[in-house]
C-alpha cells in the first residue's frame, strides 16, 4: 500500500499562553486517535505549536483504509427454516436488511448451534475523504473552557482561525474547517514575514517557517532556545538566571522567534523583600530575575521580545518604563505595611470568613494556636513559640502587600514578624505553615513550624469533615486531599513522634461547638483517621509499597506515621529475605488454625507450659522463642522493626519443622490447648510489626 506525508495546521488569532501547550497535546492525541480510529497505519508524527498555530506532521500515512470483510450473524437455522424448508419471516427480514436475497445467505456452523451469515467485502475508504472529519473530531474534543465565535460566523473556538492546510502528500485535501477553506499556504511571523509561505510537500513545513517565516514551530525547541537565550542573558549580566518552568511555558508560549533582552532597574528597590519584586516581575512582566553566586537578587531582568528588533536598547528601555512603577507599587506596599505591626491586624480577622459554620478567621487562627502549642510538646518544639504563632499565622492576609500578590502569604509574615521582634523560629513559621505548598514541596524545617503547618492543616480538614461536606469523587474544594497528604508527609518525612489519632481528636474537640449536632468529636477523629490512612495508602503506592505491605501495616492500626512507615520499612526488607515466604505462610496457617478454634470456643492458654510440649519439634519451637524474645523485646521498644524481623527470620526452620511433624488439634485438650498457646504466641511477636498472613494471597 503506497503511503504520503500528512501536514495539518490551523492557524489561529493568538491563542492563550498558558494553554498552549495543553491544546497542542490534545490536539495530536486527537489527530492520532482518529487515525487510528479509522484503522490508517503511519510512521512517526511530530506536533507543532506557536502563538498562531496549531499543527501536526504525520510521516507515511496509508493512502486508503485496507479492504474488511464485514460479517452479520442471523437467526439460527432452526428459526429460519420451517421443516419443509420454506424461509420464515425472521430469515425474510435479516436477508433485506442485507440487501440480499434469503438464498444468497452463508451459513456459520460451531459447536454451539447453526446460524444464517452474511458476508460481504468492503473497500476501504481514501484517506482523502476521511481525514476532514478525523480534523473536526479533534477540534471539537479540545479542552477548551469557553468557545468564542467571531464576525456572523456559527463556529466556536478557543480564537478565531485565519488559515488552514491540509497537506498529503503534494495533494490538498480541499474541505472547510471552521468555516475556512482548506489550502497549503502558511503564513509566517506575524512582522518579520506577514505574507503566505507556499508549502510544496509536509515535510518542508518546519524548515520552511523557520528560514523563511522567521517561526520556530515546534514548541519544545523553542523552549530550550528561549531557555538558552535567557541563560546566556544572565552570564552577561554578571550572574544566573532563575528558570521558573511554568514561566518559561508560559514565555515560550508568546513568542515565535525568541529574542531576549536584558534591563535594568534602581538599586534602591532591593531594600524590598525579593520575594515581592521577582512575583511582580514574573506575574506581571513575564520577566526572569537574576542573581548572584550567593543567590542575591540583582537590580536586571530578562524578558523575552517576539521580534528581531533594529534598535534593542529601544526595547530594552521601553520594558525598563513599564517595570518602574510595578517596582514602585510593591515598594509603596512595603512601606505601608511597617507601619503597623503583625499582630494589629489580628482583630480584623474576625471580620473574614473561613467557612460559613467553622467561624472566621480569628476563630481558626485561636483554634490553630491551641493545636499548635499541644502538637509543639508532643514532639519536642515550644509550645509558647507555637501559640504565638497560631495567633499570628493569618494576619499577613490583612496586609497591603499580601491583598496585591495574594502568593506571598507566609512569605511577607516571615519579613514582619523579623520586623517585630518576633523569636526567629516563630517568624519562619509564617512561612512554613503553608509547606508543603505542591507535590515535593520542602517540608517545615523548624519544631514550631511543623507544629502550626500540621494544626492548621488538620484544623481545616477535620472542620469540614465536621460539617458533613468530605471529598466526593474527584470533588475536593477545599483541597482535603492535598493537607492530609502534605501533614503526612511532614510527620513520616521529618520522622516526628506524633500520635494522630490523638491529635485527631484534640482538633475535633476544639471544633465540638461548630460540628454538626449529629457529629460527635469522636466520630468524627474517627472518619477522618480513616480518611488519612486511605492517603498513607496513595502515599506509599507512590513510592512502589505494594498493598500487601500496607494492608499488612494497617491491620495492626499503628496511630503514629512515622512509626507506621518504620513497620512498612521492616516489611518491605523482610520481604527481601530468603525465609520471608515460608514465615509469611506459616503466619497465614497459625492465623487461620487460631480463628477456626476461635470459632469453636478453644482459647489458646495464657501461657506456654514448656514441660507439656511432647514433641522434639515443638520444644524445639519453645525454646528458640524464649532465646529470641529475650533478643527481639528490646528491638520492639525502641521500634528498630527491622532488625527485629530479620532475627524473627531465624525461625523459619523450627516453624517448617514444628508444622511437618506437629499435629495442633488433637483430641487431647490439654495438649491442644498448649499448642495453640505456642502458636499464639508465635504470632504476637510478629504482630508487633505487621500481620504477615496478609502477605499470603
Amino acid at each position: 500500500m503506497s503511503t504520503r506525508d500528512l501536514l495539518i495546521e490551523i492557524g489561529t488569532e493568538e491563542l492563550p499562553p498558558k494553554a498552549l501547550k495543553r491544546l497542542s497535546e490534545a490536539f495530536s492525541a486527537g489527530v492520532l486517535a482518529g487515525l487510528k480510529n479509522a484503522k490508517l497505519s503511519h510512521g512517526e508524527s511530530c506536533s507543532y505549536a506557536s502563538p498562531r498555530r496549531l499543527a501536526i506532521l504525520v510521516n507515511g500515512l496509508d493512502d486508503t483504509q485496507a479492504d474488511k470483510i464485514v460479517e452479520r450473524r442471523g437467526p439460527a437455522l432452526t428459526a429460519a427454516f420451517d421443516e419443509e424448508g420454506v424461509p420464515s419471516k425472521a430469515a425474510e427480514g435479516f436477508a433485506r436488511s442485507c440487501g440480499v436475497a434469503v438464498d444468497d445467505l452463508g451459513r456459520q456452523e460451531i459447536d454451539k448451534g447453526a446460524w444464517l451469515m452474511f458476508r460481504r467485502e468492503q473497500p476501504g475508504q481514501p484517506t482523502t475523504q476521511l481525514i476532514p472529519d478525523i480534523v473536526r473530531t479533534a477540534l471539537d474534543t479540545l479542552p477548551i473552557p469557553k468557545r468564542m465565535r467571531w464576525g456572523d460566523l456559527d463556529v466556536q473556538f478557543v480564537r478565531p482561525v485565519q488559515w488552514v492546510v491540509l497537506l498529503f502528500g503534494d495533494e490538498v485535501i480541499e474541505t472547510e474547517i471552521l468555516s475556512v477553506k482548506s489550502g497549503r499556504e502558511t503564513r509566517g511571523h506575524r512582522f518579520h514575514h506577514p505574507e503566505n509561505l507556499y508549502l510544496a510537500e509536509p515535510t518542508a513545513y518546519a524548515p520552511l517557517l523557520e528560514t523563511r517565516g522567521h517561526v520556530v514551530a515546534e514548541l519544545d525547541v523553542r523552549r530550550e532556545a528561549v531557555r538558552a537565550q535567557v541563560q546566556e542573558a544572565g552570564k552577561k549580566l554578571g550572574g544566573n538566571a532563575v528558570i521558573d518552568e511554568a514561566l518559561l511555558d508560559e514565555v515560550t508560549a508568546m513568542v515565535e522567534w525568541p529574542r531576549a533582552i536584558a534591563g535594568e532597574f534602581e538599586k534602591r528597590y532591593l531594600d524590598v523583600p525579593a520575594e515581592a519584586l521577582i512575583s511582580t516581575m514574573k506575574a506581571n512582566q513575564k520577566y526572569f530575575h537574576v542573581v548572584d553566586d550567593a543567590g542575591k537578587l540583582l537590580p536586571v531582568f530578562i524578558t523575552v521580545a517576539n521580534i528581531d528588533s533594529s534598535n534593542p536598547d529601544t526595547v530594552r528601555a521601553g520594558n525598563e518604563r513599564v517595570i518602574r512603577p510595578r517596582l514602585a507599587d510593591a515598594e509603596f506596599f512595603w512601606t505601608q505595611d511597617r507601619k503597623h505591626t503583625l499582630e494589629s491586624h489580628r482583630e480584623r480577622l474576625k471580620t473574614i470568613v473561613f467557612q460559613n459554620q467553622l467561624g472566621s478567621l480569628f476563630d481558626k487562627s485561636a483554634r490553630v494556636s491551641q493545636l499548635a502549642a499541644r502538637v509543639a510538646s508532643n514532639i519536642g518544639g515550644n509550645a509558647e513559640w507555637a501559640a504565638r504563632a497560631g495567633d499570628l499565622a493569618k494576619c499577613d492576609l490583612l496586609t497591603e502587600m499580601v491583598y496585591e500578590f495574594p502568593e506571598l502569604q507566609g512569605i511577607m509574615g516571615r519579613y514582619y514578624a523579623t520586623l517585630d521582634g518576633e523569636p526567629d523560629e516563630v517568624a519562619l513559621a509564617m512561612d512554613e505553615q503553608y509547606m508543603p505548598r505542591f507535590a515535593g514541596d520542602e517540608l517545615p524545617a523548624t519544631p514550631t513550624g511543623q507544629a502550626l503547618a500540621i494544626a492548621d492543616k488538620l484544623d481545616t480538614v477535620v472542620g469540614i469533615f465536621g460539617i458533613g461536606q468530605p471529598p466526593t469523587g474527584s470533588k475536593d474544594p477545599f483541597a482535603l486531599r492535598r493537607s492530609a497528604l502534605g501533614l503526612l508527609r511532614i510527620i513520616i518525612e521529618r520522622q516526628l513522634p506524633l500520635d494522630l489519632a490523638d491529635t485527631l481528636q484534640k482538633a475535633a474537640d476544639l471544633l465540638h461547638d461548630k460540628l454538626d449536632k449529629k457529629q460527635q468529636p469522636a466520630v468524627v477523629a474517627s472518619q477522618v483517621f480513616d480518611f488519612m490512612m486511605d492517603r498513607l495508602r496513595a502515599y506509599y503506592q507512590e513510592r512502589g509499597v505494594t498493598p500487601e505491605v500496607f494492608e499488612a501495616v494497617l491491620a495492626q492500626r499503628p496511630t503514629q506515621p512515622f512509626d507506621f512507615d518504620r513497620r512498612v520499612r521492616a516489611v518491605n526488607h523482610f520481604l527481601s529475605l530468603p525465609e520471608a515466604e515460608s514465615l509469611a505462610a506459616a503466619n497465614k496457617r497459625i492465623s487461620n488454625i487460631l480463628r477456626q478454634a476461635d470459632e469453636k470456643g478453644i482459647q489458646p492458654l495464657d501461657a506456654v507450659a514448656g514441660e507439656k510440649l511432647l514433641e522434639p519439634a515443638e520444644q524445639a519451637l519453645f525454646k528458640q522463642l524464649e532465646a529470641l524474645s529475650d533478643t527481639v523485646n528490646p528491638l520492639f521498644e525502641k521500634r528498630d522493626y527491622e532488625q527485629a524481623l530479620t532475627r524473627l527470620a531465624g525461625l523459619r526452620e523450627a516453624v517448617d519443622g514444628f508444622f511437618d511433624h506437629v499435629m495442633v488439634m488433637v483430641d487431647d485438650t490439654t495438649l491442644r490447648d498448649n499448642r495453640l498457646a505456642l502458636l499464639a504466641r508465635l504470632r504476637s511477636l510478629f504482630l508487633q510489626v505487621a500481620d504477615l498472613s496478609r502477605l499470603q494471597g
